[in-house]
């Protein structure tokens, strides 16, 4: 597996390429990031959004017109490809594989794995392909996504930390913005945050 990463425009949203036998998924192509992509995927086969927040979706549109490949997202979240809730003029896109939950996925014969994470967003999801996390805005080095934000959940934030809380296997992490880390690494300080949502609610 190799693995390439961009932080896009403003937020620095980290946009992913994830290349294995040859063929290209892009996880996350947030704002400009259709010219990267062009110059470093030579074939891609899917995009996998983590949540639908359009720093990480803006350029779905683009890269699905130009490479006529499909578009993977949690169903939850559909609704922020499709419309734009956050009036932020992030071009539509339409999800032509609505993920439900926990699932996991064949695209092309590589096998990964939709974790439900919902909190920062209703469909917030980590992407898992073998022992690697794309953690979107659930998990981040020593931090985790805010839960206050429109169609944000404080009650589904906290029992997704604990969720993750109880996963015995290491993952290396690849989040939405920063650097990376290990879950067991983000597991150390999770009862931190666990008490600071739960104060929250």
């Amino acid at each position: 597996m190799q693995i390439k990463v961009q932080p896009m425009e403003t937020y620095q949203t980290n946009c992913y390429i994830v290349t294995i036998d040859g063929k290209d998924l892009i996880i996350d192509p947030g704002q400009n990031a259709t010219q990267w992509v062009i110059q470093n995927a030579t074939n891609p086969i899917a995009i996998l959004n983590t949540h639908g927040h359009f720093d990480h979706i803006w350029s779905n549109a683009e890269l699905k017109q130009h490479f006529d490949i499909p578009i993977y997202c949690q169903d939850a979240d559909a609704f922020m490809l499709e419309s734009d809730p956050f009036e932020q003029g992030t071009p539509v896109s339409h999800p032509d594989y609505r993920v439900v939950g926990d699932e996991d996925i064949d695209i092309d014969n590589i096998q990964i794995k939709y974790r439900h994470f919902p909190g920062h967003s209703p469909g917030c999801s980590i992407i898992e392909i073998d022992n690697h996390w794309f953690s979107g805005d659930f998990l981040f080095q020593n931090s985790i996504g805010r839960w206050d934000f429109p169609y944000s959940s404080a009650k589904d934030m906290l029992g997704s930390l604990k969720k993750a809380m109880d996963i015995q296997e290491d993952f290396i992490l690849h989040p939405g913005h920063g650097g990376d880390s290990t879950l067991a690494n983000e597991q150390r300080i999770m009862p931190y945050w666990i008490e600071e949502v739960q104060r929250s609610i």
